[in-house]
């Protein structure tokens, strides 16, 4: 009697490409969900730290800018003019919110839906790419942090506003909740030193503490090469 054929085993490619789409789903479900109140749980207490991250696009003036992770649009209102502003997020509840924002701004931008972890730019596009609140939202922060550099010119700023541990740090109760939280919005376990040591090619600018006794940190990267 005829067997029938083994399954053939599933390539990284295809594993990796599997749970990308179940997080892509996760995630966009849950912001989809948060999108009509996201503005107002969120915006009273990053607003200021987000203007402080984007005064460096006002001291460098870039010609070309990516914001990853855009969301709701929270950053454009704080843009300088003068750059031409390409915005990408996952979800496009968010980007809804984000279109409107930059019409009552009357700020010129493209907004696309996409994945962080694989861009849908060439490589060396973009003079700037800003990550607020992203590196630890997505399961792969590696990964987006790699694709961040990829796209960007050397010599190029990356600007990053988010939440993380320091090398070290104990904070049981951040660690014992990040599993559950990252599955609805954030993870709280995210080291960033673990993170820029699997990107190579990026150096610290600066590093200043944000919000909440430094959980939260504005970093400015460099990439080499100019």
């Amino acid at each position: 009697m005829k067997g029938y054929p083994h399954p053939q085993p599933l390539s990284q490619r295809e594993r990796e490409g599997s749970f990308f789409k179940a997080d892509t789903l996760t995630l966009r479900y849950s912001y989809t969900l948060f999108a009509p109140v996201y503005d107002a749980l969120v915006a009273p207490f990053t607003n200021a730290m987000r203007r402080c991250s984007l005064a460096a696009l006002h001291e460098e003036s870039p010609a070309d800018v990516l914001l990853v992770g855009v969301g709701s649009g929270l950053d454009l209102p704080l843009l300088p003019r003068g750059p031409r502003y390409t915005g990408l997020d996952l979800t496009p509840a968010m980007l809804a919110r984000a279109r409107r924002k930059a019409a009552a701004a009357k700020l010129e931008i493209r907004l696309d839906v996409g994945d962080a972890r694989r861009l849908p730019y060439g490589d060396a596009q973009f003079d700037a790419v800003v990550l607020h609140l992203i590196l630890a939202v997505t399961p792969h922060p590696e990964r987006v942090l790699a694709e961040a550099a990829r796209v960007l010119r050397g010599g190029g700023r990356i600007l990053v506003l988010d939440k993380f541990l320091r090398p070290g740090q104990a904070a049981p109760l951040r660690r014992l909740v990040s599993p559950l939280l990252g599955l609805l919005a954030t993870r709280t376990d995210v080291v960033f030193e673990q993170v820029l040591a699997q990107v190579p090619g990026l150096e610290v600018v600066s590093d200043r503490p944000a919000l909440a006794g430094g959980w939260f940190r504005r970093i400015v990267l460099r990439k080499g090469g100019v």
